[in-house]
């Protein structure tokens, strides 16, 4: 699981997979390398990766009116090589001169891209990324073993044995960033299934003292590339806790899983309390120059923007504030805003407020609820394939997924309108499962941490009294 997890419930694995290859950087195995960019493994890795160390400036083109080069075009006023004595010259005066110019030549401007520290040290040296798996080599075992110590220190409730077997087997693999002399300082352990074209990321943590230079993003684009380069996976399923699904979802994962079933139920691993999310990633992207290449969409739709629109020019203030006093005008005589379109109309529309007044504070006790630890029976639908008289005993189904749409779409006006689908949540969970259950503990300590949530806001501390009879 990437990041804290509970008890694990079951594993079913396939027949132990072939070594993998020992430690290689993956500067060299994706052509990252300062040498010419050869791939070290012909026809199988593209060897045409843009290496780190190009300038981190993008070079974007825009139309400028100046002289071309001698070289660049032979002008029509200009003899030919063997020119006929008898031919008449034109002047440049001539009105012909001006129709056989050249049209303006493309010069670049050069856009500055924002690097992350983690990007300026690998182009500087001071860290690696490296693919690694247990084949038995005195680094191999180093490393290895500097991840599986990161992993037992940020994954406190993962038994510590559980994690040393899952980092050491060689059906695993991992990429971790090294520092020299192999300090690692974080990595992600993953286990490819090649048939059915997914992987399973099953541990992904950066030391404590290394974090927000954005090594967990840099880490993720680096094993993207690398699985897509070096395999035919292209699919990447992973357990998430509660405080690792915001990063999971920065890094393109979702909660929605949309790769069959049958390729994927029984080989990876369970977890209870995790949320199982997925990433698909596109083949013809290379996720470390993702950045720049949205910058470019950026810049390119800005200059498209400035050719038909004046929103970007700066205009001075109306002249009766000259003087320094502000008094009170009409907006319709300013030619600028008159000449946008602007009306009154559309002013109010914009200030009038997207939800209702307790959007917010309902939106933070939701999303509290969905982070508890007793909330992972609720989180998504039951589902009828797995538990098949359930709706049958259950008519009216609720769960924290359901009720974050709903929220979505201001079907909330009120605490109590969303305390009433709570309920409903464990109540429904009480009335299938025998009070003995975990389900039904979960239901009640859930609830109970509801209702504490409620109190602590002083407009609704009357509802738990109002709606339980309390």
């Amino acid at each position: 699981m990437a990041g804290a997890s509970d008890d694990v419930l079951h594993r079913r694995d396939r027949a132990d997979m072939p070594p993998r290859n020992h430690v290689q950087p993956l500067r060299d195995v994706l052509g990252y390398s300062t040498s010419p960019p050869t791939s070290p493994h012909p026809g199988r890795f593209p060897p045409s990766f843009v290496r780190p160390s190009s300038p981190p400036g993008i070079a974007l083109c825009k139309l400028k009116a100046d002289q071309p080069s001698p070289q660049a075009k032979r002008k029509a006023t200009s003899d030919p090589p063997n020119a006929s004595p008898k031919r008449i010259k034109q002047s440049p005066s001539t009105p012909n001169a001006a129709a056989d110019e050249p049209p303006p030549r493309l010069a670049k401007r050069i856009v500055p891209f924002p690097e992350k520290p983690a990007v300026i040290e690998e182009r500087e040296g001071v860290i690696e990324f490296r693919v690694v798996n247990n084949d038995g080599r005195r680094e191999s075992t180093i490393i290895l073993t500097g991840l599986k110590c990161i992993f037992q220190k940020q994954l406190p409730k993962m038994p510590k044995d559980y994690i040393a077997r899952l980092v050491y087997d060689r059906t695993h693999l991992s990429i971790a960033i090294v520092k020299h002399p192999l300090e690692v300082v974080g990595g992600i352990t993953y286990r490819p299934f090649d048939k059915g074209q997914f992987a399973e990321i099953v541990f992904c943590a950066i030391s404590s003292d290394q974090q927000v230079k954005g090594y967990g993003a840099h880490l993720m684009s680096h094993l993207k590339d690398y699985v897509k380069a070096s395999s035919q996976v292209m699919h990447f399923l992973t357990y998430a806790d509660n405080y690792a699904i915001g990063y999971f979802k920065k890094q393109g994962f979702t909660k929605e899983i949309t790769l069959d079933k049958s390729k994927w139920m029984g080989y990876i691993k369970d977890y209870e309390g995790g949320t199982i999310m997925q990433c698909s990633m596109v083949p013809k992207i290379r996720y470390l120059e993702s950045g720049r290449m949205l910058l470019k969409q950026k810049e390119c739709a800005n200059a498209k923007i400035m050719a038909v629109s004046k929103s970007y020019q700066v205009h001075a203030p109306p002249a009766q504030w000259v003087k320094g006093e502000v008094t009170k005008i009409d907006p319709l005589t300013i030619p600028a805003i008159k000449n946008s379109g602007w009306s009154p109309v559309m002013d109010e529309l914009a200030r009038a407020p997207r939800h209702g007044p307790n959007y917010n504070a309902l939106l933070h006790l939701l999303n509290d609820m969905q982070n508890n630890s007793n909330a992972w029976p609720f989180q998504q639908p039951v589902n009828k394939d797995e538990v098949l008289d359930y709706y049958d005993v259950i008519k009216e189904p609720m769960d924290l997924a359901t009720m974050e749409e709903k929220h979505e779409k201001d079907l909330y006006p009120t605490p109590e309108d969303f305390i009433r689908d709570a309920k409903l949540i464990f109540d429904n969970c009480r009335k299938y499962n025998n009070e003995s259950t975990r389900y039904a503990k979960s239901a009640n300590r859930l609830e109970r941490y509801m209702w504490q949530r409620i109190r602590d806001i002083p407009e609704w501390s009357h509802l738990e009294g109002e709606l339980t009879g309390k």
